[in-house]
Order: C-alpha cells, then structure tokens, then sequence
C-alpha cells in the first residue's frame, strides 16, 4: 500500500475501514461518545479536526471537518505535529494531555478513564502507512 496523505480522504477511509474491521464493541468498552480533534498549524495553514463518533461500541462516523465543528461530548486540540507523533506512535496522547501538548474540553475524569480505549485505535492508526 502506498503512503496516505494524512486527514486526506482516502486516509480518512483507510482508518474508518481499520477501526470498524479491528475494534469490536466489546474491546470498545460499548462505549457511547463523540469526540473532536482540532489540528492547528496544519502544513498548508487550514485548520482542521478529526470527528469520531461511536454508538454502543462501533465507530458511526469518522471524518475530517472544517468549521463550524459539531458538538461533541470531549474536545481535543493542539498542534499539527503532536497528533502526528500520537498517529505515529512517537507520543501517547495521555502523556501529551498531561505535559500540556494537548487541551482538552469535557470531563477530565472520564477522559482519562477512556485513555485506554483511545490508546487502542492510535494503535491501529499509527499502523496506516502515511505521508505527514
């Protein structure tokens, strides 16, 4: 497989298809929630977030937006490149929020407490061969 633009489209599929194809509901945690990644300072200067959007488990949506950003239970944002180290697996995103490279808006607690699950499909990103 070539490399993927990363937050192109067809990285977007890519990673749809893996995390649907790799995480069940149960691994998941059935969990229920929608989240945003905001990436600022992308190389060609738009900003733009990551939407993933989970019912009971499975992933509904995942897509790259531009505003106006849906409302979602947990906002994540910062820099282009610390995402990238996240989706490279150069960087966990626990230890991004808690080192400040990352801010979050929603409930802290209960977003620690899913660190686990998002650490499970940065895991299966950082698979995706890609171009950053």
């Amino acid at each position: 497989m070539p490399d993927l633009k990363y937050l192109s489209p067809e990285w977007t599929a890519e990673a749809a298809g893996r995390l649907r194809s790799q995480l069940t509901p149960d691994q998941m945690k059935n969990l229920t929630s929608s989240m945003l990644t905001i990436y600022h300072n992308c190389p060609d200067g738009v900003e733009r977030a990551l939407y993933y959007a989970i019912e009971k488990g499975t992933f509904t949506d995942i897509s790259v937006r531009q505003e106006p950003f849906p409302e979602v239970e947990f906002v994540i944002s910062g820099d282009y490149e610390t995402f990238a180290k996240i989706s490279r697996a150069e960087m966990g995103s626990r230890s991004a929020l808690m080192n400040g490279k990352l801010r979050l808006k929603g409930n802290m607690v209960k977003a620690l407490s899913l660190a686990s699950i998002v650490d499970r499909f940065n895991k299966i990103l950082s698979e995706i061969p890609c171009e950053y």
